[in-house]
C-alpha cells in the first residue's frame, strides 16, 4: 500500500491518494482529512455524502477524542451511505502508558457497530497499513456482493 503523508496542520485542506493491493484487488481512493477539527465538522456531510468507507481516529490520551467517534459513527449512519465501510483507529499507541481509553471499551464499541477497531501509531507508523488493508478488502467484498 502506497499513502502520501502530511502534517496534522496540512491535513484540514489535504486530500491524499491511498492505493491497497491485496489478494482480493485493488482498491484506489481519495482521502480527505479534517483532523479531527470542530471548524470543519459542519463540511462533514460534503465529505461523507458519497462516500465508500470512513476511517474513524480517536487519540487513545484523550477520552474526549473517542466521544467524538461515537458522534461520527451516529452521523454517518443517519447521512452516508447505508453500504459505507467503517474503521476505527486507536491512535498514539506509542504513548500507552498514557492511556485514558480502555481498549477493551474500544473494540466492544466497534463490535456492536460491526467494524473493526485498529491500534495504531501514526508517529511509528504502526498500524496503518493494516486499518488501510481491511478497509479496501471489505470494500472490495461488498462490491462483490452487490454483483453477484
Amino acid at each position: 500500500m502506497v499513502a502520501s503523508a502530511c502534517s496534522t496542520a496540512e491535513a484540514a485542506s489535504a486530500w491524499n491518494a491511498v492505493e491497497a493491493t491485496s489478494a482480493w484487488g485493488t482498491e484506489i481512493a481519495s482521502t480527505q482529512d479534517t483532523a479531527g477539527q470542530e471548524k470543519f465538522h459542519a463540511l462533514g456531510p460534503i465529505y461523507y455524502r458519497d462516500a465508500d468507507a470512513a476511517l474513524l481516529v480517536y487519540d487513545i490520551t484523550d477520552s474526549d477524542s473517542f466521544l467524538r467517534v461515537t458522534k461520527w459513527v451516529k452521523e454517518l449512519k443517519q447521512m452516508a451511505s447505508k453500504d459505507i465501510v467503517m474503521a476505527i483507529a486507536a491512535n498514539k499507541s506509542d504513548l500507552v502508558r498514557l492511556k485514558n481509553i480502555d481498549t477493551q471499551d474500544a473494540v466492544s464499541y466497534a463490535e456492536s457497530i460491526v467494524t473493526n477497531l485498529f491500534v495504531t501509531s501514526a508517529k511509528a507508523g504502526t498500524g496503518i497499513d493494516d486499518v488501510f488493508s481491511d478497509i479496501a478488502k471489505r470494500r472490495i467484498t461488498r462490491e462483490e456482493k452487490k454483483q453477484r
